[in-house]
C-alpha cells in the first residue's frame, strides 16, 4: 500500500545537512517531551492517544445517529467556529463530489457574525426539513450562541414540541449553558473532552459526528488516524525539522499548496491549527494557503519575485478520484495538439512540477508531502500528522501549542463595546 510521504527533495539547496542534524536532536527531544506528556500544555493532550482509544461503541453510536439524522432530515446544520467546524468541513469538502447533490446537506453557521448568511440561511432552511448539530464547550461562545438562537426559533416554529429531537449537542460532559440546556431539554448529546482544545478534536464527536451524517466512513478516517499514531513519527520529524530551518533562515510565512480543490478548507484547518498553536510570545511562522494552479494567476507573482520570507507546503495527490482525456480537434485553434490524448491529470502534474522548479529556483523552498489518493483513510493519517507535527514543532519553539491566550483579547473589547455586564 502506498503511504503518505513526507519528500524534502525541493528543500535541499536551502537545507545542508549540517543544519539538518543539527536540528534533528532538538526535534527529537521535543518528540519525546511531547510523548512523554510532560511539557507545556500537558493537560490538552487527549487527542495524542485518541486514535487508538476510541471505542467501536461510540463509533458505532456516532454512525447510528448519523443515521437517524439522515432519514429525519434532507438537510444537517451545523452549528460552531473554529475547531468546532473546520474540521469537519476539511475532511467533507475534501470527500464530496463537486457537483453531488445526493445524500444530505451539511451547512455550517456560527461561524460568523455576518447578518446576511444569517437571514440567508434561515430562509433556505423554511422549506428544508433539518436537524442541528450545535457544537460549543460552554454554550457562550457569541458566534454560534446567536445563531442557536436564531435556530431554535425557526425549529420551534417550524415543528412545535418535536423539535427537541432534531437537536444534537456536543459540549462539555457536565457543565456549561449548553451542557444545561441539553438535560432540560432531553436534547442528544455528545462530549468533547475537557483535554481536547478545538482545533485537535475532528476526531471526536466534534468532526465524527457530521462527517458520518455528509455519508462518509468515519471507521476508516480513524483507522488512518491509528496508522499514523503508529508511524509517522519519521514524517513529523522530517516536516517539523525543515520548516524550522527554513524559519529561523528568515523564511517566517509558510503557504500551504494543493493542485485540488477539494483541499481548500483542509487548508483553512491546518492554518487555525498552526496559527492558534505557534502564534505567541512574538513567535511563529505565518500560516497561509493557495489553491493552485488558479492562484498561480493571481498571488503567483508575490511568490515568484516578491520579498524572499516564504516557504511552500505542496499538497500532491498522486492518483486522482477522476480523471479526463483531452479531446483532439480537427485544427489547432487553440494550439493545445501537443497534449492532445494526454489527461488532464497529467497536465496538473507538469503544472505542479514546473511550478516547484520555478519557485524554489526562485529561493521558495518546497516542502513536498505525498499523498497517493484523497479517501477517509488518507485524511485521517494527515490530520493526525499534522497535529503530531504541530505540537513537536511548539515545543521546538518553545510555545505552549495548545492554548491561545491572544483569542480573548478581541472578545473583551467586543464585549465592553456591547455593554455586556462585567466588561
Amino acid at each position: 500500500m502506498n503511504e503518505i510521504k513526507v519528500n524534502l527533495e525541493f528543500c535541499k539547496n536551502f537545507i545542508n545537512e549540517d543544519e539538518y542534524e543539527s536540528i534533528f536532536n532538538k526535534v527529537k527531544s521535543a518528540l519525546v517531551l511531547l510523548e512523554s506528556k510532560q511539557g507545556k500544555g500537558n493537560d490538552f493532550l487527549g487527542w495524542m492517544d485518541l486514535p487508538v482509544n476510541l471505542k467501536k461503541e461510540f463509533l458505532e453510536d456516532i454512525a447510528e445517529t448519523a443515521e437517524k439524522i439522515r432519514n429525519q432530515s434532507e438537510v444537517l446544520v451545523v452549528i460552531g467556529i473554529g475547531g468546532s467546524y473546520l474540521g469537519s468541513k476539511a475532511v467533507i469538502d475534501a470527500l464530496k463530489g463537486y457537483f453531488n447533490t445526493q445524500g444530505m446537506e451539511i451547512l455550517f453557521m456560527g461561524n460568523s457574525i455576518s447578518s446576511t448568511y444569517i437571514s440567508e440561511m434561515t430562509e433556505y432552511l423554511k422549506d428544508k426539513d433539518f436537524s442541528v448539530n450545535v457544537i460549543s464547550k460552554s454554550g457562550t461562545t457569541t458566534e454560534p450562541a446567536i445563531a442557536f438562537r436564531v435556530i431554535t426559533k425557526l425549529l420551534d416554529e417550524k415543528y412545535g414540541e418535536k423539535s427537541s429531537e432534531r437537536i444534537y449537542v456536543t459540549t462539555d460532559a457536565t457543565s456549561g449553558a449548553l451542557r444545561k440546556i441539553a438535560i432540560e431539554k432531553n436534547y442528544k448529546s455528545f462530549v468533547i473532552s475537557d483535554d481536547i482544545g478545538g482545533r485537535y478534536s475532528v476526531l471526536t464527536a466534534v468532526g465524527l459526528l457530521p462527517i458520518a451524517a455528509a455519508g462518509y466512513d468515519i471507521f476508516k478516517l480513524v483507522e488512518g488516524a491509528k496508522n499514523a499514531y503508529h508511524h509517522c513519527n519519521d514524517n513529523c520529524i522530517a516536516y517539523v525539522s525543515a520548516r524550522n530551518i527554513l524559519y529561523s533562515k528568515g523564511k517566517k510565512i509558510e503557504i500551504m499548496a494543493n493542485y485540488e480543490p477539494k483541499l481548500h478548507f483542509f487548508t483553512e484547518w491546518w492554518k487555525q491549527l498552526f496559527g492558534e498553536s505557534e502564534g505567541k510570545e512574538l513567535k511563529g511562522i505565518f500560516p497561509a494557503g493557495v489553491d493552485l494552479t488558479a492562484d498561480l494567476h493571481s498571488m503567483g507573482q508575490y511568490i515568484q519575485e516578491g520579498e524572499r520570507i516564504l516557504f511552500e507546503t505542496v499538497l500532491n495527490v498522486l492518483t486522482p478520484n477522476a480523471d479526463v482525456l483531452i479531446p483532439s480537434l480537427p485544427d489547432d485553434v487553440d494550439g493545445l495538439r501537443y497534449i492532445e490524448g494526454k489527461s488532464v491529470n497529467y497536465v496538473n502534474q507538469k503544472a505542479l512540477e514546473g511550478t516547484i522548479q520555478a519557485h524554489t529556483d526562485g529561493s521558495v523552498p518546497n516542502i513536498v508531502i505525498e499523498i497517493p489518493v484523497i479517501d477517509e483513510f488518507n485524511l485521517g493519517y494527515l490530520i493526525y500528522f499534522f497535529e503530531k507535527s504541530c505540537g513537536i514543532s511548539g515545543h521546538v519553539l518553545g510555545v505552549n501549542p495548545f492554548n491561545q491566550p491572544g483569542v480573548e483579547m478581541y472578545k473583551k473589547n467586543m464585549f465592553k463595546l456591547l455593554g455586556k455586564p462585567g466588561f
